[in-house]
């Protein structure tokens, strides 16, 4: 019925007919009652606003269905609000499930993060892990748990222009995040909740800007491709700004981006439009002008170069803990940055790994989906290389991707890491709701927008509180943990200690689904290696990130081959060995 009306009618056009004609009917009572206006004013805005659908070459779904349409745009809008209260499951990670969530905004708040009648997980589902506990657990005396990095007052570093100031720190920490991806009032929050809970608050690239010096806070400053807060009008390193910064007895480490897991190997642009006074007073740069972080550094080209420029790094902060943070990608680089500490005798005091499920801001969906390493991979690979080479000792190592609870740090550190950082738990821990419009400066909450209105809304004294209630309490949920497995410390929880289920009737021990290295074994023989090592860890060169080609023996042309195979066959069959 519906068709055969189509024929002769375009039923599309039925609710900008109807606006007609409401138009139209509240014109005669207009004029013959002289009652309606508002009703012929809001008829009039829907037919005008019908001619313009039917006029406009944007979108053909509005040529099509006018007025009507505006409604899909306008559920398309709220889809994200629809699904995230009313749709998806409190397990549906996406990227963070609901569970997460009210795990953070409870931690945050002080709130009881108790869950009565049990696990909402299916403990019988593949991938599915625990902990091993002890009949026999301990009782410690403060969740307060620190790593030294830069070697220790009692072992100092034995790298070449060793760190002096080695720095104590919580195995628990804010990741990086700039400001101008966060509000002012987010950063001033989180140094404040940091400076309230012991714990380190890590600049990101866009560098030291003047709500981090606020509160006194302990900053990691990360010095990205774009030398922001220490660099040259040209874009180029300035040793000069560096060291006026990083002297600062607040800054606690330095951090050099070598890529970061949202979009590793892509680098940035902040159009000139976002580039406020304050921002551009941090980065270094101009108000209004564009601010370009490339995709790869200009103070080095080599493994060994990079070696020299960290060492510089360390010489010039008057010696504090020196290293740097990338997302793995080509294992044969990462190799060859090994292979340089190994000829420079200069190695990082910590190195940082980012997995690819990580991410603060706005990324290109390919790089987001599809480009580099995951947590758990680049994490065990660096730990085993660096166990490889006998360095392990020597260098640190934090991981940031998803580590949002006392277990993700567990199962981290059991994996290879010193300490965990987080950013988007701390977002969270901010007040953040998981909206997804970081990107477009309209955040509902206040944390990534620089309108000073929306920013506003987001009271520094209480998310500070809350910031440090979050730490707090996830590192007391991690004591409990480290306790119900009868060890001291979460660096004593190895992957023995964890368990995964493969299938509907088997499980394993983490340590025998993972690769571990024996000390030393990178430096002889590689043939019991992984593949990853027997591959490309001869293709490495500390002196270039390029991949040496392998050594091939020198090829026959194949008439050549045809030939000689001639000649055998015919011998062949002279003896009388011919095959049938």
């Amino acid at each position: 019925m519906i068709h055969q009306l189509n024929s002769l009618y375009p039923v599309r056009y039925t609710a900008f007919a109807l606006c007609v004609f409401g138009l139209l009917l509240s014109l005669f009572a207009l004029v013959a009652f002289g009652v309606g206006l508002p009703v012929v004013l809001v008829f009039a805005a829907l037919v005008a606003l019908g001619v313009y659908d039917l006029q406009q070459t944007r979108h053909a779904i509005l040529r099509n269905y006018p007025v009507i349409g505006h409604i899909r745009f306008m559920l398309e809008y709220v889809r994200p609000e629809v699904r995230q209260y009313f749709i998806e499951s409190d397990s549906e990670a996406a990227p963070f499930s609901r569970a997460q969530r009210s795990l953070v905004y409870q931690r945050a708040k002080g709130d009881p993060d108790n869950r009565p009648f049990g696990t909402h997980l299916d403990v019988g589902a593949q991938g599915y892990e625990w902990v091993n506990h002890s009949l026999a657990p301990t009782q410690l005396p403060s969740h307060d748990f620190r790593v030294w990095i830069g070697g220790s007052p009692d072992a100092p570093s034995q790298s070449v222009s060793p760190c002096t100031q080695p720095y104590h720190a919580s195995v628990f920490n804010i990741s990086a995040m700039s400001f101008g991806a966060l509000s002012a009032n987010a950063i001033l929050a989180l140094n404040q909740g940091a400076k309230k809970g012991g714990f380190a608050h890590d600049t990101g690239e866009g560098s030291i800007s003047q709500h981090h010096r606020v509160h006194g806070g302990d900053l990691i400053w990360e010095i990205g491709s774009g030398y922001f807060g220490c660099r040259n009008p040209d874009g180029s390193f300035s040793e000069e700004r560096f060291a006026a910064n990083a002297t600062d007895p607040q800054v606690k480490m330095i951090e050099l981006k070598l890529s970061q897991g949202a979009k590793p190997g892509h680098g940035g642009v902040l159009p000139g439009a976002k580039v406020t006074a304050e921002i551009a007073a941090a980065r270094g740069v101009k108000e209004g002008e564009t601010c370009i972080s490339p995709a790869s550094h200009s103070a080095f080209r080599t493994p060994v170069e990079m070696m020299h420029f960290i060492a510089k790094l360390r010489t010039l902060s008057g010696g504090k803990p020196t290293g740097f943070k990338f997302c793995l990608g080509h294992p044969w680089e990462w190799f060859a940055i090994v292979k340089a500490m190994l000829v420079t005798g200069i190695t990082p005091d910590f190195i940082v790994v980012d997995g690819a499920e990580g991410g603060t801001g706005a990324a290109p969906v390919e790089f987001s989906d599809h480009v580099g390493a995951p947590l758990q991979e680049g994490l065990l690979l660096v730990h085993n290389t660096l166990v490889g080479v006998n360095l392990r000792d020597r260098v640190r190592i934090g991981c940031a991707g998803k580590v949002i609870s006392a277990f993700d740090i567990a199962r981290m550190m059991a994996l290879g890491a010193d300490w965990c950082n987080a950013g988007r738990g701390f977002m969270m821990a901010l007040g953040c709701i998981q909206a997804q419009s970081c990107h477009t400066g309209h955040c509902p909450t206040g944390v990534t927008t620089q309108d000073p209105l929306r920013q506003q809304a987001l009271v520094v004294p209480d998310k500070a509180t809350r910031v440090a209630q979050f730490h707090r309490s996830t590192l007391h949920a991690l004591q409990e943990l480290v306790q119900a497995a009868g060890l001291r410390h979460p660096k004593d929880i190895t992957a023995h200690h964890i368990v995964r289920r493969i299938s509907d009737t088997e499980v394993r021990l983490l340590s025998n689904l993972i690769t571990r290295m024996q000390p030393g074994a990178l430096l002889g023989p590689l043939d019991a290696q992984h593949n990853v090592f027997r591959l490309y860890w001869p293709l490495a060169n500390a002196h270039s990130f390029q991949a040496s080609e392998p050594a091939l023996e020198p090829s026959v042309p194949h008439h050549v081959e045809l030939a000689q195979a001639a000649a055998v066959g015919t011998a062949a069959a002279v003896a009388g060995d011919a095959p049938v």
